[in-house]
């Protein structure tokens, strides 16, 4: 679905944004992330990114490793920010809205804040390439990728929707692949901290090929 508003640099992108502190999600750049809001500080959340018109959350994992017990966690210092481009109202006070990614983020400072949801101070600055669409996609490849993704499907007995795999430009792929993937958090963190898409697409096939060998020598079960 079209963003229907053009980000060309940093300069179009609020210093100060709320923030999403949710494990295992990743958003990338011109990726689509379903969310299911049901949090009422999360609902205020959504509210207020209407109402101040820039319709923007960014999206961040918790650094757990690095929490202290009962406190709020720690946040890992790159995120990126997305913008609702689907909202839906669930008729039981939930919202379901869609995420399209827009540009990777460094977290500055938390601010001090009295909304209920968290806030921080970014800079844009160190993913200036996130706003030129298909940067750097003839680098990857994708006879690798799909390689890998054909042995992950066969272990886990999995089907995909190969006609629409093969006609997906590089950049659509990777990324599809990498917000889908079932790893954890510190797999995600690094996809999402990748300089580059060749980078990403790179570790996306090592951190599968290290599970299928996993697998293979501990019989683990397949995925469900």
């Amino acid at each position: 679905m079209p963003i229907n508003a053009e980000y060309r640099g940093p300069a179009d992108l609020p210093k100060v944004i709320p923030v999403f502190p949710l494990p295992g999600a990743l958003l990338l750049p011109r990726g689509q992330m379903p969310l299911n809001i049901f949090e009422p500080r999360y609902l205020q959340m959504v509210d207020d990114a209407f109402r101040d018109g820039h319709r923007l959350i960014g999206m961040i994992q918790p650094d757990v490793t690095h929490s202290q017990s009962g406190e709020r966690p720690t946040l890992f210092k790159v995120g990126c920010v997305g913008r609702i481009t689907q909202l839906a109202e669930s008729g039981d006070g939930r919202y379901i809205l869609e995420l399209t990614g827009i540009a990777r983020f460094t977290v500055l400072e938390e601010k001090t804040v009295l909304t209920p949801y968290r806030q921080c101070r970014v800079d844009f600055a160190a993913f200036i390439d996130d706003f030129v669409a298909r940067k750097g996609e003839e680098s990857v490849d994708r006879q690798a990728l799909l390689q890998a993704l054909t042995l992950f499907l066969k272990a886990n007995q999995l089907k995909v929707d190969w006609e629409g795999i093969e006609s997906a430009p590089n950049e659509a792929l990777v990324n599809a692949l990498a917000m889908m993937s079932p790893y954890g958090p510190a797999e995600k963190q690094a996809l999402l901290e990748a300089p580059d898409l060749k980078t990403r697409a790179e570790i996306l096939i090592a951190v599968t090929e290290m599970d299928l060998a996993k697998k293979q020598t501990t019989g683990d079960p397949p995925l469900q």
